[in-house]
């Protein structure tokens, strides 16, 4: 999970060519020079429980209210749920907070173009060693192939990064080519709601991070958000209780059959682009 704002960043070049060509983006760019620590980075509970492969690892509020961090289905392998949404990707895909990597990996097992993002360096560190491309960047910081990507993932509770979820879909707008598709993992509730929160390891084997802003938000509220961003709904549904939608940016280009299906859809040519 990429869970911070940004901050001074350096430059990188590459990225998809408009999704319509193999060519990868530029995987190689140095850690930005300058950035800010954030609450993600370095030796904190975040990075020790990715180490560790597990837990107990949360988020909890100024109140005392804690959020179970689900680090053991992160660092696993994609799991069926996961797999769904892959199988809706188009062209290259730009994961943000990518975490551990499982969903890089499994794109690059499928010989996708994809790069994962995180302001963790061990997640980076844990999402090559899985075979996948990742580059410690803030997805507020500048990234390769802006306004290239065909697909950004926002997974496992992404869309609250930076505690506010207009600025990361305008953001997430300049990252997609024109019509491109954003598949983003909700709250299982109908919430929209910012805080500021720590992760913190309730064993106390490890200091609490520093505060960051978050946010949750539902379905209901992340689409009102998204259609007055002038984002266009393509697909919702839920999977092993999990909800997601799919939006379009209203950047459009593309033929407007394009949907949010699996690959196996004639509807979804651009999906084959990358090979």
């Amino acid at each position: 999970m990429s869970r911070a704002t940004g901050g001074p960043a350096g430059s990188a070049t590459g990225g998809p060519a408009s999704g319509r060509s193999g060519s990868a983006p530029d995987r190689r760019g140095p850690t930005p020079r300058g950035t800010a620590p954030t609450p993600w980075a370095g030796s904190n509970p975040y990075a020790a429980a990715l180490r560790a492969g597990h837990g107990p690892l949360f988020l909890r509020r100024t109140d005392g209210w804690l959020l179970p961090m689900e680090v053991e289905r992160w660092c696993a392998g994609a799991d069926t749920v996961d797999l769904e949404v892959l199988d809706r990707c188009e062209g290259a895909v730009l994961d943000v907070g990518c975490g551990p990597g499982r969903l890089v990996a499994e794109l690059a097992a499928r010989g996708r173009t994809v790069l994962g993002i995180d302001v963790s360096e061990a997640a980076v560190a844990h999402t090559v060693r899985s075979g996948g491309q990742s580059l410690r960047r803030s997805v507020f910081e500048p990234l390769p192939g802006e306004g290239r990507w065909d697909t950004v993932l926002l997974m496992d509770g992404n869309v609250g990064i930076g505690g506010d979820p207009r600025a990361l879909l305008a953001r997430v707008a300049a990252l997609l080519a024109p019509g491109g598709l954003l598949i983003a993992e909700t709250a299982r509730v109908d919430v929209d709601e910012r805080a500021h929160v720590q992760l913190v390891d309730v064993t106390d084997g490890h200091a609490p991070g520093s505060p960051f802003p978050w946010a949750w938000i539902g379905t209901r509220a992340l689409l009102h958000r998204a259609r007055a961003g002038g984002w266009r709904t393509v697909a919702q549904w839920t999977s092993g209780e999990r909800p997601f939608v799919a939006l379009r940016s209203d950047r459009s280009d593309r033929s407007a059959s394009s949907s949010a299906e699996p690959p196996n859809s004639t509807a979804v040519i651009s999906s084959q682009r990358v090979r």
